[in-house]
């Protein structure tokens, strides 16, 4: 099952983002390389927020990072939410469905 992570970031956060960065980027690389994380980043233009795209077995998965992360423990993150995310379409859809 795939879920997604969105974050949305407190007005402060490109200015106290330093001091927690390498602690949360250890913690996405870490879940990367179990297979759970995906891919993640932030979101531009402005910079508010962030997506991160996780392959599980539950949302607790996607919980349980929310629960380390740095950034959430320190109050950059000003509201968190995940929602199950039915892919369809593309080589890495997990419920494939094709036309006709």
């Amino acid at each position: 099952m795939h879920y997604v992570l969105i974050y949305d970031y407190t007005a402060d956060y490109m200015e106290r983002r330093a001091e927690f960065r390498d602690a949360h980027l250890k913690l996405a690389w870490d879940s990367h390389a179990r297979g759970e994380l995906q891919v993640g980043g932030v979101l531009a233009e402005p910079v508010d927020g962030a997506l991160l795209w996780f392959k599980a077995a539950s949302a607790k998965v996607v919980e349980d990072f929310v629960a380390a992360d740095p950034y959430v423990a320190a109050g950059l993150v000003s509201k968190w939410r995940v929602r199950p995310w039915l892919t369809v379409a593309g080589a890495m859809a997990d419920q494939p469905v094709y036309p006709g």
